[in-house]
């Protein structure tokens, strides 16, 4: 979603028992915040100036204090209902699924009573939804002090680890962008992550994964240190939204069916390690295996595939995301980008190279951070001023990292480019992919300060924006209720017949990004490059086999839309049939060389 999106989502939507997620990347933007709330809230501010030790910690563990303490007041004024707080409380109650057995009790009750005279059962069953927090592994930037270089522990992702962990908070971190073994083993300090005598642990932990043995490495990884993963995460490789990390060809629907499959296993192997690594630790070792959830994610568009998730693959819950951005009731969106995302079809939501990352992310064509980059290159000037530096990873020149988003590394990267003496074409293609990189750190943030009409000088108007492929398919602005009913099947926002099934969407975009990873090559260079491709080809073929199979048994499921999904298969299949043509012609001038 973001940085600055969900950044304040839980002071919108916990009193209704939905989760959401912080992202605790920039402490910048959480101070400015933290700020603002303190002022409205007439609560006493004090500043977290950088001058203070350890204050990106400071600064994160101070803000989700404050989000918490403010999101359990607004829980507490709803079960403290009154007539006048009827209709919200009603509101969320109608936002439920209508099997809910919460949704028929609160029926019953107000049947035969005022709903201000329901306090106790409000009371004993509403329950608050999670402020659970984000962390990118890979954005764990070594931080300095006085021009010495501090330790470890004081690198970004450690540190937000850090201000997580020591914060009132009793929710769960999810750990994304693959494995940081250093910062899994930093997590080992910090006694909220361990169970207590009942099982119970404050802090829990996610992690999004790609596949089985990811989650199977990291699960056991963080097992022998006696922490408990509670969430595996699966996202789709690349129909989602932020950060892609494609897999190798491999789908969401086989991939969920090797989880299925293979839960049990999951859940007692990592158990046993985890159990062995307490008793080394002389620690409280439960008795029985702690509760383990597995999720998904990735380009969920309609009630059926949400039902057909959970059905199918035995999946404890389903996640929304994309979506919502066009939800100002939870997302913290300026207009601008909001018309733009409204008004987005197909081709304007594109698979980019623009993070400094080198990780293909998800982006909106005409955004605005990317017009402020264009006329920066147009002056002459191309590049950022850095003032966020979260993503400052590259030494290719100097000794202290920079962003290659930077102005400074662009600078640099320009002037050996020049002394190179390339022909004009190959001179254009060079400098294309060195000034493309933008600077997602405040572009992902800034749409939280101008919505709130906080000082933005420094951090500019231009605003990243990252929404997965399905935003083509959402038109316009939505309330949470409307958003509910479409999860749930109550309504549809989607206009009819416009939007591939999210298994065959998944599919298309896999087949997209294999014809550009072809295209970049003119002949295959050796064996690891040959294996790469015929690897991604097969495992696409198997993927389509899959879905024939399990869409064929499906008797329920997608009836009417079963033509149109075949259909598509079967072209998706002619599609791939090319490509291998394609490859199999580069392996020949290989052979021939």
């Amino acid at each position: 979603m973001g940085i600055g999106f969900t950044v304040d989502t839980p002071l919108k939507v916990a009193q209704y028992g939905i989760d959401s997620v912080i992202s605790i990347v920039d402490d910048v933007l959480l101070e400015k915040l933290r700020k603002m709330y303190c002022e409205l809230h007439e609560i006493p501010y004090k500043e977290i100036t950088d001058k203070i030790e350890d204050f990106r910690a400071k600064r994160i563990t101070s803000y989700l204090n404050l989000i918490n303490n403010l999101t359990e007041q607004k829980f507490e004024e709803l079960k403290n209902t009154t007539i006048n707080k009827g209709n919200e409380l009603k509101q969320y109650i109608s936002m439920l699924p209508d099997g809910n057995s919460l949704k028929k009790e609160f029926k019953n009750l107000t049947e035969k009573m005022h709903i201000s005279e329901a306090g106790n059962w409000i009371k004993d069953h509403l329950s608050l939804g999670s402020i659970d927090v984000n962390i990118m592994t890979k954005v764990d930037k070594a931080n300095y002090w006085n021009g010495e270089k501090l330790p470890s522990e004081y690198n970004d992702a450690h540190a937000a680890l850090r201000g997580f962990a020591e914060s009132d908070l009793q929710s769960s971190v999810i750990l994304s962008a693959g494995m940081n073994p250093r910062l899994y083993g930093y997590m080992e300090r910090f006694e909220d992550f361990y169970p207590n005598e009942n099982g119970e642990m404050k802090k829990k932990i996610i992690l999004k994964v790609s596949d089985f043995r990811s989650a199977m490495i990291q699960g056991k990884f963080l097992a022998k240190k006696g922490l408990w993963v509670s969430e595996y995460r699966i996202e789709s490789g690349l129909n989602c939204g932020g950060h892609a990390f494609a897999s190798d060809g491999y789908l969401l629907g086989p991939i969920l069916q090797e989880f299925k499959e293979k839960r049990d296993e999951l859940i007692s192997s990592t158990h046993e390690v985890l159990v062995q690594a307490l008793k080394n630790k002389d620690r409280i070792v439960p008795q029985t295996a702690l509760p383990l959830k597995v999720t998904a994610q990735g380009g969920v568009g309609t009630a059926e595939e949400h039902q057909f998730l959970l059905d199918t693959y035995e999946l404890d819950s389903v996640g929304w995301g994309t979506p919502f951005l066009l939800v100002p009731e939870v997302t913290t969106v300026d207009k601008v980008t909001l018309e733009k995302l409204v008004q987005a079809k197909e081709e304007d939501l594109y698979l980019s190279n623009i993070s400094p990352l080198g990780v293909p992310f998800n982006s909106l064509r005409g955004n605005t951070k990317d017009l402020e980059k264009d006329a920066l290159i147009a002056k002459g000037r191309p590049g950022s001023s850095c003032p966020r530096q979260y993503l400052s990873l590259n030494h290719e020149f100097t000794e202290k990292d920079i962003c290659v988003a930077s102005r400074q590394y662009q600078r640099l990267k320009l002037k050996e480019l020049d002394a190179q003496d390339l022909p004009k074409e190959s001179y254009q293609q060079q400098f294309d992919k060195i000034v493309e990189k933008s600077c997602i750190c405040v572009g992902l943030s800034a749409s939280a300060l101008m919505v709130n009409q906080i000082d933005h000088k420094v951090e500019g108007e231009g605003v990243s924006v990252c929404p997965g492929p399905n935003m083509a398919y959402f038109s316009k602005l939505m309330s949470l209720k409307e958003m509910t009913d479409h999860i749930y099947g109550r309504t549809n926002v989607i206009a009819d017949g416009i939007r591939p099934n999210m298994f065959v969407k998944e599919l298309s975009i896999y087949i997209d990004y294999l014809k550009g990873k072809i295209d970049e090559v003119k002949a295959i260079a050796n064996k690891k490059q040959e294996n790469y491709f015929t690897t991604f080809v097969k495992n696409l073929n198997q993927g389509i086999a899959y879905y024939e199979s399990m869409f064929d048994s499906s008797t329920e499921a997608f009836k009417d839309s079963k033509d149109k999904i075949f259909a598509e298969l079967d072209n998706c299949q002619e599609r791939l049939q090319l490509l291998s043509l394609e490859i199999r012609k580069l392996v020949e001038m290989k052979e021939m060389a």
